[in-house]
């Protein structure tokens, strides 16, 4: 069972992912902010992360710098998560070290796609 590491900051946006995911059958442990996914990252290493970008205590573009600059955990995928759909996001997450990026509100069928590809 894949282990996904779930950094969302918006209890119900984290309560129904966790949910969808874990039914999906992923184990999921969450982070509520950019400081505990980078201490979760290294706890746990996870098979994947599902980062949001905009978070309290540290943003995700920090948080993905800094797990991707530790060798113990930068050849985790990470998948940016934001509702901030803008012109060059895309572009930003992967040169923060993200790995794919997807737009909120989540269509799970195409998380969950992009989840496998980076997966398999």
């Amino acid at each position: 069972m894949p282990k996904i590491l779930l950094v969302e900051d918006n209890a119900l946006n984290l309560d129904m992912l966790e949910r969808r995911l874990t039914r999906k059958g992923f184990e999921v442990v969450c982070a509520r902010n950019g400081e505990q996914a980078v201490e979760m990252a290294y706890k746990e290493i996870p098979d994947l992360i599902l980062m949001d970008m905009s978070l309290p205590v540290k943003d995700g573009w920090t948080a993905t710098k800094e797990i991707k600059a530790t060798k113990e955990t930068q050849n985790i995928p990470i998948i940016a998560l934001t509702a901030h759909a803008m012109s060059g996001d895309r572009e930003l997450a992967l040169a923060a070290g993200c790995d794919d990026y997807d737009t909120k509100p989540i269509e799970l069928p195409r998380l969950i796609s992009k989840i496998n590809v980076l997966l398999s």
